[in-house]
């Protein structure tokens, strides 16, 4: 079945485990044209709106991609969306599309904004984009010794994927040190730590911007702020994101204009200079600062937990909106938004971000969403013959609308308190920084 025709039903493959894609499907599930939903490897949660398949599409291998290019022709794959980085970055958007199949996500090239850190800094510098003065490093202790030179705090980044985790925020130059050493020493992030960016530390509120882009046009989703840190008021160490809510109003209609015009279009623009064409999601982790807004990091897809709140307010049709994405005609697409707020909390195993167990059942799903306003998405959970069970840090999504954010961020809390796991825990300030 080919995805061409504005009339019929497109079957749809999810690539992704976490509570992006149980979102993304769930908003899919929606569209009118979809036909069959199915997700590789999926989680305990996406069964129920269509079939788990058990390929995982972290490691892109020939193996792998045949598999996949195999379920699709043998389904009629009309449409794959790829949700994580890892797959885009190792190149599964060039090596699955073809004439009868769509592809939402990022070629390997283009993908390079976020799994190379000093690359997408290159980018910046060329196209003026405004962000924090760097240094990139590949030796030790030339890094080291920078550091020591600096009299102000910096931030050390790894400069590969180290899914979420491999930033981290420094007070002095003894915690530089000691992330320089967690990076190049110890390899704590793997390879993604063979090389590092030392940045100026900026201060400011930090938010969430994303884009759809289709090659040539740019369509502005509405602006989100992420809690990144595991502790209450944004305390103790990174994770891959404890909450978010949309939309922010620490951004307004002449700031969005300006983060388009300053970053988002010059990014599409210096890529397509090096004959590399964008295509999927830009994501644009910004800090404004007393000096107007600066990139923190530009990301090759949806964010997680931005993306759910996200597809709680979306009122177009996803489908038609990823379809035009890969097909170069975003200008002919209409998107909505529901006009209340959306909190999202994640619900986290104990010891997270650190050592955690699987394995623990979950109840109380059911009883949260009872208020129509709530929903919750799965991520690292999984069918057992005794119920849904953990299987990851970051358990559950659970996501509430409400009026405003402090009639959202209640409704997600109580919520929350309705679900019961051992060693469940989860911040109950999301969005606390615009509520003071």
């Amino acid at each position: 079945m080919s995805a061409k025709s504005n009339k019929e039903k497109v079957n749809v493959l999810i690539l992704g485990s976490g509570g992006r894609e149980h979102a993304i499907g769930w908003k899919l599930k929606e569209s009118k044209r979809c036909g069959k939903l199915f997700f590789a490897p999926g989680n305990g949660g996406t069964d129920a709106l269509g079939e788990n398949v058990p390929i995982n599409p972290d490691r892109v291998d020939t193996k792998t991609v045949d598999d996949i290019d195999y379920f699709c022709r043998n389904n009629a794959i009309g449409l794959v969306v790829i949700g994580p980085e890892d797959p885009l970055a190792q190149g599964l958007a060039d090596r699955l599309a073809n004439d009868d199949r769509k592809i939402f996500g990022p070629i390997a090239s283009a993908a390079r904004i976020e799994a190379d850190k000093a690359y997408a800094k290159q980018v910046m510098k060329a196209a003026s984009i405004p962000t924090a003065d760097s240094r990139v490093f590949k030796d030790y202790f030339v890094a080291e010794s920078y550091v020591k030179s600096r009299e102000t705090p910096v931030v050390v980044k790894a400069a590969g994927l180290a899914k979420g985790k491999g930033v981290i925020v420094c007070d002095n130059t003894a915690q530089a040190l000691d992330a320089l050493a967690l990076c190049m020493k110890n390899k704590s992030f793997g390879d993604a730590g063979d090389t590092v960016i030392v940045e100026e530390r900026l201060t400011g509120q930090e938010v969430s911007i994303l884009a759809l882009v289709d090659g040539r046009n740019i369509y502005v989703l509405d602006p989100s702020q992420d809690h990144k840190q595991a502790g209450e008021g944004d305390t103790g160490p990174n994770t891959g994101g404890m909450g978010a809510y949309c939309p922010t109003p620490l951004i307004d209609e002449k700031m969005m204009n300006t983060i388009q015009s300053e970053v988002l279009v010059p990014a599409v623009d210096a890529m397509r200079r090096e004959g590399i064409e964008y295509k999927g999601v830009l994501y644009a982790g910004l800090m404004l600062t007393a000096g107007g807004p600066k990139v923190l990091e530009f990301n090759c897809r949806f964010g997680d937990p931005e993306t759910q709140p996200l597809m709680m307010r979306l009122k177009g049709d996803l489908l038609e909106i990823m379809l035009a994405t890969a097909d170069g005609t975003l200008d002919e697409v209409d998107l909505a938004w529901d006009k209340r707020c959306c909190c999202c909390v994640v619900m986290a195993s104990g010891g997270y971000p650190g050592k955690y167990q699987n394995d623990k059942l979950i109840k109380g799903i059911a009883a949260a969403e009872e208020d129509k306003d709530v929903k919750v998405f799965h991520a690292g959970t999984k069918k057992t013959k005794d119920g849904v069970v953990t299987a990851g840090g970051r358990v559950l999504n659970v996501c509430a609308m409400g009026a405003d954010l402090k009639e959202a961020q209640a409704k997600a809390n109580a919520a929350c308190a309705k679900i019961q796991f051992e060693g469940a825990w989860y911040r109950s300030d999301i969005g606390y920084r615009v509520m003071k």
